[in-house]
């Protein structure tokens, strides 16, 4: 889900961090370098603070804790808050304890090195320990032993939403932060808003976009789009993904390929994103619900939209047909 490339007035630039691409758009060129440092230096932060796949991550050092309190730093502990309330909000569908289920799937380091292709998982269905074990006062943690913490639904999703925050207030200009789809905004948007290319296909925002797509603008907020088909792995002859049922442990039935969903901040577009994609067909009623203008995609290629997503602007057609 790409913006769209840099506007007249606008500068951008890419990189790669936290396992996925970095899209940075300001409104003032002359801020790019700047907001560049920032940006890269705030991920490096949340990378050694909330990666389970970095041995001298703070969230891996919790793994010895055994079930007694333990003080967090403030950043983790503010990344844990976003994760408890994302939880809280979807009903657990969005539950930051399914570290231990995320490994037995095989996802159990940072996706560019997880084999795609591997001999059978013995995958069985179990529950994930559950959410609300988890206890943060403050910066004081308690959790049971055992309990291996997943930041991964919610931490890029909050990441660009604290960088664009911090960007716009220190150099004064709109801001638009991209982490592998998560987007977030500050500062003042420019003329006609940011224009972003939801898509069901990753890609540049100058190559020609594959399979249904829609071209939205936003100016504050966020927007997130979560996929069965974006990480995936196949073992033996089971295609498994990277969004887990929290009840059973396993990768969410694939009802929907992709969902996108805007919201007042990145972090609760990405929340619903994820739990609509766990809820599969309920999804449609939960999001209209809730008011959160949501585009769903499922495994056919039939799109569809709920609570005042703009109408798609280009006859939509299966990725399959085109291909």
């Amino acid at each position: 889900m790409p913006p769209t490339a840099a506007g007249p007035d606008q500068a951008d630039a890419r990189w790669q961090a936290l396992g996925t691409l970095v899209h940075l758009l300001v409104t003032d060129p002359r801020c790019l370098n700047e907001a560049r440092h920032l940006l890269a230096a705030d991920l490096e932060q949340v990378d050694a603070a909330c990666s389970r796949f970095r041995a001298d991550s703070e969230i891996c050092a919790l793994r010895t804790v055994q079930g007694r309190p333990v003080r967090v730093s403030p950043l983790l502990a503010e990344a844990i808050t976003v994760a408890l309330r994302a939880a809280r909000l979807t009903d657990g569908d969005v539950d930051p304890t399914v570290g231990a289920a995320m490994s037995a799937v095989g996802y159990d380091r940072d996706f560019g090195r997880v084999p795609r292709i591997g001999p059978p998982l013995v995958v069985t269905t179990r529950t994930v320990p559950g959410w609300r074990e988890v206890h943060l006062e403050g910066r004081s943690l308690t959790m049971p032993e055992g309990v291996k913490l997943d930041l991964g639904a919610t931490a890029k999703a909050w990441a660009a939403d604290r960088s664009a925050a911090r960007i716009s207030s220190r150099l004064g200009c709109g801001v638009l932060v991209s982490l592998g789809g998560d987007i977030a905004v500050a500062g003042h948007a420019p003329e006609g808003g940011w224009r972003v290319r939801v898509q069901d296909v990753t890609g540049a925002p100058e190559d020609p976009p594959g399979g249904p797509y829609a071209l939205i603008a936003i100016r504050a907020g966020g927007l997130a789009t979560s996929s069965t088909a974006a990480r995936r792995w196949q073992r033996g002859g089971d295609v498994l993904h990277h969004i887990l049922d929290p009840r059973t442990g396993r990768p969410a039935e694939p009802v929907w390929r992709t969902v996108s969903v805007t919201a007042d901040s990145c972090a609760d577009a990405n929340a619903a994103s994820t739990a609509a994609i766990i809820r599969g067909r309920d999804a449609l009623g939960w999001l209209a619900k809730l008011g959160l203008p949501a585009r769903l995609v499922d495994a056919t290629g039939v799109v569809f939209t709920v609570a005042g997503w703009p109408d798609e602007p280009v006859p939509v057609q299966s990725e399959i047909a085109q291909k």
